[in-house]
């Protein structure tokens, strides 16, 4: 197998940075209940970022357009993503929020639930994706998720549009879509949860799952790639259905995972696979993250990632 990808893929980001603050408990608490952790990791996080360094350590150039605060949390977040060899020219110092943080708590079942505070995040408008558009323009695939003002998402994908780029489309968290949004949507990733909100419709079976996408695909997407946790994930298309199964692990920590998954499909994508193809490697990049503790830390580097591909028999080049 070679190494030699026929094209180098550019991503660019419009979206959310974090900082993760993950506990280890031994189950999630109930209502007014106080637990002890059993331990502690603070890590750089937020879906926009996590899924650009994905996309970084699969090797692709990466444009990272982003709003932090003014503090320790930001000048990290800003050093990180200089340390992953993304481009940073829009990564922007909000004077008036705090930089966005997310407690996350991860119990034994490697279940979790995560807070979301946005600070920062909140103040990246229209205007900074205008400012942007040489590198929305300048990329083979935009990504944007729903952490940052969905106007400013908006903004993004239809200087994408105008200009010929794919679009994916990351609902989460979950929130009432304009159409218009949809419409500019080349692929939407939504997970079990997002979906349901979206639609209304179950997808506890892989038949109400399909209905749920199409449902999805209806308002406007071209495409719609339903991630289903440890069953893999549904691509549902114009050319039809197609689950891709996912592979058995022992699951540490899914924190992050569904990123891991957005990231690497891009690049995929970016780098002339079908959706198709691109799905079924990207389900085994996340499957691996899963067996590490942390976020962007349980991130695959382009050769763990060649080499755990090969050894699913799975070719990780076009």
């Amino acid at each position: 197998m070679s190494d030699e990808r026929s094209h180098q893929a550019t991503i660019c980001v419009v979206g959310s940075s974090n900082i993760d603050l993950i506990s280890r408990v031994p189950r999630l608490p109930r209502l007014g209940e106080t637990l002890i952790g059993r331990s502690f990791h603070m890590g750089y996080g937020g879906k926009g970022a996590n899924q650009a360094v994905m996309a970084a350590r699969l090797g692709a150039r990466v444009t990272m357009v982003t709003r932090v605060g003014r503090d320790v949390f930001g000048e990290g977040t800003l050093k990180n993503y200089n340390d992953q060899g993304i481009d940073t020219r829009h990564v922007a110092f909000d004077d008036e929020r705090s930089s966005g943080v997310a407690p996350i708590f991860v119990d034994e079942h490697a279940d979790n639930f995560i807070v979301i505070i946005p600070g920062a995040n909140a103040g990246l408008t229209p205007g900074d994706a205008l400012a942007a558009r040489g590198a929305i323009l300048a990329a083979d695939v935009l990504c944007c998720q729903l952490e940052i003002p969905v106007e400013t998402t908006l903004e993004a994908f239809r200087i994408a549009r105008a200009g010929g780029v794919r679009t994916i489309l990351n609902p989460a968290p979950a929130m009432p879509l304009p159409d218009e949004l949809l419409s500019l949507t080349d692929i939407c990733i939504p997970n079990e949860v997002e979906i349901q909100q979206l639609t209304g419709l179950e997808c506890a079976t892989l038949q109400q799952a399909e209905e749920a996408a199409r449902e999805l695909l209806g308002r406007g997407p071209a495409a719609v790639v339903l991630t289903l946790g440890d069953r893999g994930a549904l691509v549902v298309d114009a050319e039809g259905a197609h689950h891709v199964s996912a592979m058995k692990v022992e699951a540490i920590d899914p924190t992050g995972a569904g990123d891991a998954f957005v990231g690497s499909l891009a690049v995929f994508i970016a780098e002339g696979c079908d959706l198709r193809q691109a799905t079924d490697r990207a389900v085994r990049i996340a499957s691996l993250t899963v067996t590490r503790i942390g976020t962007q830390i349980s991130f695959p580097d382009r050769s763990q990632a060649d080499a755990f591909l090969a050894e699913q028999g799975r070719s990780a080049t076009r």
